[in-house]
């Protein structure tokens, strides 16, 4: 089992974006649904900054998952455990950074919209709302995909944990349980945001879960062929 910087950093990304994700998400002052709505804009503009902020600290923590998978490939995707790894992980950084570009546009155009909606009437909000309707709907389509490569790049991932023994065998079923979930979700019913939120909060369960038996067992690569 290797202990060294490597695992100590890889661990710790692990940890660092579960924090960011989590905490970016429950200190929100208010959560925007799969489409805005005319009251959201009311609702950011009570302390729109500290919305802002939140949502940022949100968006690093896919950027840091990302780092974290990087991280791990670097200890991993050589062979044998490359053939699983890699594309396993190249699905979840793809996935991944689709969700963060969608959050950065609920962000931004949350922000933007409070500044734009300012003063207006209910009937001019509902109208500045369907004029953006056709790229809200592109973004959800973004949240989606992102969702569904994540989930094909964890039960990668996941295989390769199981295959080769990497980490504990429990965590590798978790892995894959979690990467089928998610896919299983959005496939079946993938026009409802509400059903899916579940699965955010074990993905951030299964990322600090990862970064703690990380630190405190290391990664198994006594099969690793150079």
């Amino acid at each position: 089992m290797e202990k060294n910087f490597a695992t100590k950093f890889t661990g710790w990304s692990f940890i660092v974006a579960a924090v960011l994700l989590w905490c970016g998400w429950a200190l929100s002052p208010h959560h925007v649904g799969e489409y805005f709505k005319a009251s959201d804009f009311s609702e950011i503009g009570k302390d729109v900054w500290y919305w802002i902020w939140m949502y940022r600290v949100h968006i690093f923590g896919w950027v840091t998952m990302a780092i974290a998978i990087f991280a791990f490939v670097s200890m991993t995707g050589k062979k044998p455990y490359g053939v699983l790894i890699v594309p396993g992980a190249g699905m979840i950084i793809v996935g991944t950074f689709t969700i963060a570009i969608a959050a950065a546009y609920y962000y931004n155009y949350g922000a933007w919209g409070v500044g734009q909606t300012m003063g207006k009437s209910p009937a001019e909000i509902e109208e500045f709302l369907d004029g953006t309707l056709f790229t809200n709907q592109y973004v959800t389509c973004f949240v989606r995909f992102g969702r569904i490569f994540s989930g094909v790049g964890l039960i990668l991932f996941g295989a390769g944990i199981l295959k080769w023994r990497i980490l504990d065998k429990w965590l590798g079923w978790f892995t894959v349980l979690l990467g089928l979930t998610a896919m299983g979700i959005i496939l079946a019913i993938p026009d409802n945001f509400e059903i899916y939120k579940p699965v955010f909060h074990v993905k951030v369960i299964w990322l600090a879960t990862m970064g703690i038996f990380i630190l405190l067992k290391g990664i198994n690569l006594s099969k690793s062929d150079t």
